[in-house]
């Protein structure tokens, strides 16, 4: 799927390094609700629990022919015509925050496009830390509403959910 020069596609074993890295950056491991440094074996245990499930789909997102980031889609237990879905992005991978800002909004078009067409989502819903600020807005832009709100504990610390939902 293609949005604004932004593409996804499966991930392969070649991405399997640089998704590591890109997941254990600081700053994507602040916003994650898991933020300890995952390591090689944890990496290839997950790596290798994904080639057997049609549950759960790892896309690598593609800006302008580079590959900068992740999107996650997983099948929500209450409803199988429904998906989680996640994504981070490689905050080294852009030029300056104007692009890294076009990947994102590509990111999330093809995201959905995805969702409906490969998938065949009834909805696309996600949850985000109430102090990731940018991430709620670009996901209300692009017409998610909030569904509700809910407390996790992350490390010694509870932080405050906001879960959204749309229509593909």
């Amino acid at each position: 799927m293609s949005a604004q020069g932004t593409v996804l596609r499966r991930a392969i074993d070649a991405d399997a390094a640089a998704i590591l890295r890109w997941r254990n950056h600081p700053e994507v491991r602040r916003v994650m609700f898991t933020d300890h440094e995952i390591s090689a074996a944890e990496h290839a245990r997950w790596w290798t629990s994904l080639k057997v499930r049609d549950d759960y789909h790892l896309l690598v997102i593609e800006h302008g022919g580079t590959p900068c980031g992740v999107v996650t889609f997983s099948r929500c237990a209450d409803d199988d015509t429904a998906w989680l879905w996640g994504f981070y992005l490689d905050p080294d991978g852009f030029s300056d925050g104007l692009e890294r800002l076009r990947a994102w909004n590509g990111m999330e078009l093809a995201s959905l496009a995805w969702a409906q067409t490969q998938l065949g989502a009834s909805e696309v819903r996600c949850e985000v830390f109430s102090f990731n600020t940018a991430v709620l807005q670009m996901h209300l832009r692009h017409r998610f509403r909030e569904t509700g709100r809910y407390q996790r504990r992350r490390g010694e610390a509870v932080f405050e959910v906001v879960q959204l939902a749309r229509k593909p």
